[in-house]
């Protein structure tokens, strides 16, 4: 039996909507990559205002899918500080503004951003990760996806380039297609979370373990699949 149309435009839908946000997470892992090839070639350790000449590219691709962007740095890679991430995101009133959090590794209130999937994904080799939904205690207060990727400098991992977009924001965008299936049918991450919903019977968050009488297809290549009732 074939595949009923709608399914196959819901997962390009998914796929095309997120292939959007990780062109910027490329932009910002080859800008971060060349900033730091050159102080390299430079003939010297790689500082955090030179991390900081990001700011402009990233605060200029903030907009309505993506609310926040930036480099994170591998613990250890600038000589200046122990840990570093130059972050941009969307203030309250839609002006961008610079996150700024404790990242003194002495201090109690460590932003430890090493154990998040969407950094040990990219640490771990993976090309594309995506992570969440969310609820992001440490930079919006929202509950939020996080799309990252690696960036490598002479072949060795330096950090992490990743965009943040609300949960709200992808429901929006994929939602309406979602709702041309004749079926329950619901986006999950890797990890078995639902993304985005046309039932209630399926909110975004619920855990998903497979089920007798659904279905699963990939959405492009990325960690993420489209689950219809059958």
């Amino acid at each position: 039996m074939s595949e009923p149309s709608a399914v196959g435009a819901a997962a390009a839908r998914v796929g095309a909507t997120l292939d959007g946000v990780f062109a910027t997470v490329a932009r910002v892992r080859d800008a971060s990559a060349r900033c730091l090839g050159e102080v390299r070639g430079a003939g010297r350790a790689p500082v955090s205002a030179d991390l900081a000449a990001l700011g402009p590219l990233l605060s200029a691709h903030l907009g309505p899918l993506v609310c926040g962007l930036g480099f994170i740095a591998a613990p250890g890679l600038l000589a200046d500080a122990a840990w570093y991430l130059e972050w941009w995101q969307t203030g309250p009133g839609g002006a961008p503004s610079r996150l700024l959090r404790d990242l003194n590794p002495e201090s109690s209130a460590l932003y430890d951003y090493t154990g998040w999937e969407w950094f040990t994904g990219p640490a771990s080799g993976a090309e594309k990760t995506v992570c969440g939904p969310y609820v992001d205690y440490f930079c919006s207060d929202e509950y939020v996806l996080t799309l990252s990727a690696p960036v490598r400098v002479g072949g060795a991992f330096a950090g992490v380039a990743a965009a943040d977009v609300f949960a709200r924001t992808f429901e929006n965008e994929i939602v309406p297609a979602l709702r041309e299936i004749p079926a329950p049918a619901f986006v999950v991450n890797a990890p078995g979370r639902v993304m985005a919903s046309n039932t209630a019977r399926w909110t975004p968050g619920a855990a998903y373990r497979g089920r007798p009488g659904f279905a699963a297809r990939p959405c492009g290549d990325l960690s993420l699949s489209l689950v219809t009732a059958g």
